[in-house]
């Protein structure tokens, strides 16, 4: 059997809004094997980065709530740590490259320092072997001239070079649990086809395990093995990366697979018009009673509108929150 390293049960983030509190995440679990990778998709708001920032403990009061059944790293529930012990495990048995390289490194530091500094915090090393590791790091992401760059500031290098500066951060403890928030955000695709590699190789090299959050369902074709999509905080629905794209089950999903841009062969050299998913995400303060997507639902009813669907096992391994899922005819999974 393969060893689960991360087990997230039943998260709940929440974040006080005026004089009420509102769920970020809710009520959601997985599990994370070593060496494998999780896709996290959905639209922008849907919970993504909250659930991530959870996962960390970087939500903490008066900001916002953690709370859950329990968040099992390594067999230890680090929802149970003081802030003092996620200290320790944070960038270290768990470490996160964050969206925007920019903001996420110190523009007073140069980048050799931020890694030292990491490295260093967490490993009992003098500073000549943390330069060293340092050094090894930077090569280990493909930077060129290591020896020169380890003096440099951030804005002294290029988006692609800051992105791969977070990953050697990321890495410097060797994580079990490495979380990717869009990694290649605002990358030219060059570069983002460079960083994942990147990180499909050093996961195969360390079996660590990934939790990828992005929008491009391209990516997660092409490195995860298992996929979540989140919808208004919620996990609507979880499977094998080939279950996703072969037999999509929730109207949502089938909506984000449309509106992937397709290469179009033969004669007809005509452009097509992408498809749209009409509507907006509701904003979470003022949620639907029933299912939260049923405004933008072309297949919902009146069941829909009256009770929240649970998250269910309708085919082996293939979870879905929706009373009538796509391809099974006639389903309810409540």
């Amino acid at each position: 059997m393969e060893e689960k390293i991360l087990e997230v049960k039943n998260l709940v983030t929440q974040f006080a809004m005026d004089k009420h509190m509102v769920t970020a995440v809710n009520d959601v679990s997985f599990d994370i094997l070593r060496g494998h990778s999780l896709g996290i998709v959905g639209e922008s708001g849907s919970g993504k980065s909250a659930m991530a920032l959870s996962l960390m403990r970087l939500i903490t009061p008066p900001v916002g709530t953690v709370t859950g059944k329990a968040i099992m790293l390594e067999g230890k529930d680090i929802l149970q740590f003081s802030p003092k012990e996620m200290e320790a495990i944070r960038g270290n048995r768990m470490a996160m490259i964050f969206q925007e390289p920019m903001t996420s490194l110190n523009p007073v530091y140069t980048i050799g320092d931020q890694i030292i500094e990491t490295i260093q915090c967490h490993q009992k090393v003098l500073a000549k072997e943390a330069k060293e590791r340092c050094l090894d790091l930077l090569t280990l992401v493909g930077i060129a001239a290591p020896q020169r760059r380890i003096s440099e500031y951030p804005h002294q290098l290029s988006g692609g070079m800051r992105q791969r500066v977070m990953i050697a951060i990321a890495l410097a403890c060797s994580p079990s649990i490495l979380i990717a928030d869009e990694p290649t955000t605002a990358l030219d695709v060059t570069i983002q086809a460079q960083i994942m590699e990147l990180l499909q190789k050093l996961q195969n090299e360390t079996q660590m395990g990934i939790i990828l959050i992005t929008h491009d369902l391209g990516v997660v074709a092409e490195v995860c093995d298992q996929v979540a999509v989140m919808y208004c905080g919620r996990i609507i629905e979880k499977c094998s990366v080939q279950a996703i794209f072969n037999t999509p089950l929730h109207p949502y999903t089938q909506a984000l697979l449309d509106a992937i841009p397709l290469l179009t062969t033969g004669t007809d050299n005509r452009s097509h018009r992408l498809c749209t998913i009409e509507g907006v995400v509701p904003p979470l303060y003022d949620l639907p009673i029933g299912c939260n997507f049923q405004d933008r639902c072309p297949n919902a009813a009146d069941t829909c509108s009256r009770m929240q669907p649970l998250l269910q096992e309708v085919l082996p391994g293939h979870f879905v929150e929706c009373f009538y899922p796509l391809h099974i005819e006639g389903s309810t999974t409540n």
